[in-house]
């Protein structure tokens, strides 16, 4: 017997939401997840491969390493901003599909380039690529998991950077020992093995339909009904009773007049507190994660004699250290809510990092114990900033969730790669260690602000379906015509 009624104002979310964890569940999640490990592995090649890059034939000195990994961020940013506006126009469908395309090409030119220009030209094409595919499989992943367990889910998908880390530190190692690859190959190898795996992965996601969320708001209502269909049969027989269940979404064609002033008007207006909250975490976690991750090669090899070449294989131990974070606190973010433990993420994250300033201020650490402070303090801070991310892809509309996402996500880059690892950069080359400790209290400082923050005016979406969070946007909150009633403004 079917569980839901036909027509026009068919509930699609409420169908979604009382599914069930299946096989379904983990094929979405594992062929679009795998996003941010691709990230992972491209982030840590770059420094990582920085002396291969500079003794192979390219020749390529620290400035034109550094600027190549501007380029990427740069694509990163017009590729999240691009395609995740398309990604709401399009579907997201298409969008992972074709982000993965574009990320492959990067990868193969990487793996190809010749010079300077050339490299830069396809780091560029591979940040665009990674850029777009968090706007579109966050969205997509968002819209797929049941709402009891989309804060583990979420939190574990934004975990698994660090696998992606990983797996490139442990490359990037192998293919650097000269018994095992030539000083010009080595490298290219690296490069290359993002391409195999986005073969593997473009596999995988022709397994993944259309997101039924998608198609419903852009009046796609028989071709939404028919994938949820094809799920339901999926997991044929399995309890399907109702948690909390969200409001239906009526096709009210609203979806298609979405666009980025239109979005920011909402964002300023309907949701002013709910976007101060995004940049609150989004820019505290972006800010103290990527200033030590991008500099902590610099503090091994500066200030404890750790040799450049070796120096990538530290960041095992700090990587485990971010992965199992979410893993095991990923739970409570479901079961004890989303504010009560990203106040105490963010808060514990902010004293561990001062604490750990302090120690590398007071002299008492090795390389060694200083990775060690590192693995405990991201513990806590890889929760804190999966669960920002977390936090702005439940908070808005449907309609104008991926663009959103691009949006929070360009601004944490941003913040993130060049204000944190520009200012971590220089203390480090002043070689005072009263200077650094400034910074990592800088970082605590921030993140205990955006603790407060949350505590404050923070959204529980523990449980909740989307569209209880963010109902669908109407024709007139878009503008097409003066609203009957003042709307209220969102926490």
């Amino acid at each position: 017997m079917k569980l839901h009624n036909r027509g026009a104002a068919a509930d699609i979310p409420t169908r979604l939401d009382v599914l069930p964890w299946s096989r379904f569940h983990w094929r979405v999640t594992i062929a679009l997840g795998i996003a941010w490990s691709l990230d992972g592995l491209e982030v840590t090649l770059a420094g990582t491969l920085a002396s291969a890059l500079g003794s192979s034939r390219m020749r390529l000195g620290s400035t034109e390493i550094g600027l190549a990994a501007s380029a990427y961020l740069v694509g990163a940013v017009l590729g999240a901003l691009v395609l995740g506006y398309l990604a709401d126009m399009l579907g997201r469908r298409r969008l992972y599909v074709a982000t993965l395309g574009i990320y492959m090409i990067g990868a193969i030119a990487s793996a190809s380039s010749w010079g300077f220009i050339s490299y830069a030209v396809a780091r560029l094409v591979t940040g665009v690529g990674i850029g777009g595919e968090y706007s579109a499989i966050n969205s997509a992943i968002q819209e797929f998991t049941p709402p009891h367990l989309r804060g583990r889910v979420d939190l574990l998908v934004n975990g698994t950077f660090w696998i992606g880390a990983i797996a490139s530190a442990a490359a990037a190692g192998l293919v650097q020992m000269p018994a095992l690859f030539a000083p010009d190959v080595g490298w290219r190898f690296a490069f290359g093995m993002g391409a195999v795996l986005g073969i593997v992965v473009l596999y995988l996601r022709r397994y993944v339909p259309e997101s039924p969320r998608w198609l419903a708001a852009h009046d796609r209502l028989p071709e939404a009904e028919r994938i949820v269909d094809a799920i339901e049969a999926e997991v044929a027989g399995a309890d399907r009773t109702p948690r909390r269940a969200g409001s239906p979404i009526h096709g009210s064609g609203a979806a298609a007049g979405v666009t980025l002033l239109s979005a920011g008007r909402i964002l300023v207006t309907e949701y002013r507190h709910r976007t101060l909250l995004g940049l609150a975490l989004m820019a505290a976690q972006a800010f103290c994660y990527n200033a030590i991750f991008f500099s902590y090669a610099l503090i091994l090899t500066r200030f404890y004699g750790v040799r450049a070449e070796t120096a990538g294989w530290y960041i095992i131990p700090f990587g485990m250290g971010n992965f199992c974070g979410p893993l095991l606190l990923g739970r409570f973010f479901d079961t004890l809510g989303r504010r009560p433990m990203i106040v105490a993420t963010y808060s514990a994250a902010g004293i561990l990092l001062a604490l750990t300033g302090a120690l590398f201020r007071l002299d008492v650490l090795d390389a060694d114990t200083q990775v060690l402070t590192w693995s405990v303090t991201f513990f806590v801070a890889s929760a804190a900033a999966s669960a920002a991310y977390l936090t702005v892809s439940e908070s808005f509309p449907v309609e104008m969730r991926a663009l959103v996402i691009a949006l929070f996500y360009a601004f944490g880059t941003l913040l993130g790669g060049v204000a944190g690892p520009a200012l971590f950069g220089a203390l480090i080359a002043g070689g005072s260690r009263d200077g650094i400790l400034l910074g990592y209290l800088l970082g605590g400082i921030m993140m205990i602000a955006a603790a407060a923050v949350e505590f404050m005016i923070g959204v529980e979406g523990a449980g909740a379906s989307l569209e209880t969070l963010a109902p669908p946007l109407s024709r007139a909150r878009l503008g097409d015509r003066p609203p009957a009633t003042r709307i209220p403004a969102r926490r």
